[in-house]
Formats: C-alpha cells, sequence, structure tokens
C-alpha cells in the first residue's frame, strides 16, 4: 500500500466504491445518485466531488455524468473486491444480512493490502503466507 492509498479516507473509498456500483447498476452516474445511496446532502457530495477530481480520481463531464480515471477506478474495484469478500465471509459464518453489511462496510476500511490478502489466502485454507 503506498503512503496516498494509507492517507486515503474512508468517506474517499465510499464515494469511489459508490461511483463503481451505481455505474454498474445504472450504467451512469450523477452527483444526485450518489447523495441517494449514501444519503448525503447534493452540496456535501459537490464538494467532495470536487476534491476527487482535483485528487485524479474522478472526471466530471460537461452533461454532469461522472466517471472514474484509471487510478479511481483500480482504487474503487480493490474497495468493492474487499467489501463483498467480508460480506460473503460473514455471511458464510451465519451473520445476519445487515449486521454483515454494517460489518464489511467497517472492515474493508481498516487494514492495508498485505493484510487484506493474508486473510483471503487464510479463510481460502492457503495459510502460506503468500498473496
Amino acid at each position: 500500500m503506498s503512503k496516498h492509498e494509507m492517507k486515503m479516507y474512508q468517506s474517499t473509498e465510499d464515494y469511489l466504491e459508490a461511483i463503481l456500483m451505481i455505474k454498474q447498476e445504472k450504467g451512469y452516474c450523477r452527483s444526485i445518485d450518489i447523495a441517494k445511496r449514501l444519503d448525503f446532502k447534493k452540496s456535501s457530495v459537490s464538494i467532495a466531488i470536487s476534491k476527487l477530481t482535483h485528487e485524479g480520481y474522478v472526471i466530471k463531464e460537461e452533461d454532469g455524468m461522472l466517471e472514474l480515471t484509471e487510478e479511481g477506478s483500480r482504487l474503487a474495484n480493490d474497495i468493492l473486491e474487499r467489501h463483498n469478500f467480508f460480506l460473503n465471509w460473514l455471511r458464510s459464518l451465519g451473520v445476519e444480512e445487515e449486521q454483515a453489511y454494517d460489518d464489511a462496510c467497517r472492515m474493508e476500511h481498516a487494514m492495508c493490502n498485505d493484510t487484506f490478502h493474508k486473510i483471503v489466502n487464510y479463510v481460502r485454507g492457503r495459510n502460506d503466507g503468500n498473496s
């Protein structure tokens, strides 16, 4: 994990993940879609999108559509992979759906890539310490 990724805030990760998920579901993403998904005010989302654009993760098209940059897409996919892994793992342990979702959301942000991959390997029965 790079220093830049270590400094990334959970809210930044949540926005990138939301953009990716909305685009997968609808084929497009606008600020209002993010506001609805995350239950945030549109003004708060606009500020965050400006920040993400400045940091090179998002491109805001003239028509208001949002696109992830290559780096934004890479990070969003990593975050979504973590979320899905933890959600599925918690479900397999018998954790109630809503609790599993909430816990997966917290867990996806809580560790570096190396630790995440070690957990994945362990859970998959390959506790050899290699990624």
